[in-house]
């Protein structure tokens, strides 16, 4: 079961196999982590989120259909679990930036650490539909159709994000 697709241990695990979920979940737990820490801006939410998301897909596994693949489900369960987050926290602000992880690397040089730390910023700094969809794109690996479908956006409109966020991005390195 170890060389199975997401997408035939979903399935697996939808009918009845846990050993399928104990795997999905050590394949996604560090991308999905990664995605809630970058924008909770705090380990305890990050944390609290993390864990709804994992119970969400418990709970929506009977439902799950293949197609689409299952990272973009997966992250789409994420970017409504965050959003619906953000909604309760104060149902008329919007969304708040996405804040960068700030953890020690032991082993890296200061100037990986610099470059990391700029990079972070640079990210940070985009506006809220950029960074969502480069965020999608370097810690989640989703492609533009998914990254559409993840939003609720078109696929054009996500190329430009992507596009936009790229260019912005360099931009900001380079200065």
């Amino acid at each position: 079961m170890n060389g199975d697709s997401d997408e035939a241990l979903m399935i697996a695990y939808a009918q009845g196999q846990a050993v399928a979920f104990e795997q999905l979940y050590a394949r996604w737990r560090q991308p999905l982590y990664a995605y809630f820490r970058r924008h909770a801006g705090d380990e305890a939410t990050a944390n609290d989120l993390y864990q709804g998301c994992w119970e969400k897909v418990i709970g929506a596994r009977r439902r799950y259909r293949h197609p689409p693949p299952f990272r973009a489900w997966l992250f789409r369960i994420a970017h409504n679990h965050l959003v619906d987050h953000w909604r309760a926290q104060k149902p008329s602000a919007p969304l708040p930036p996405g804040l960068a992880a700030d953890e020690d690397h032991p082993g890296e040089s200061l100037d990986e650490q610099a470059r990391q730390a700029r990079f972070r910023a640079a990210v940070d700094a985009l506006p809220d539909d950029q960074r969502e969809a480069i965020v999608l794109r370097l810690e989640a690996g989703l492609g533009v159709e998914q990254i559409a479908e993840v939003t609720g956006v078109g696929v054009e409109t996500a190329k430009s994000r992507l596009r936009y966020a790229t260019r912005k991005l360099k931009e900001a390195l380079q200065s």
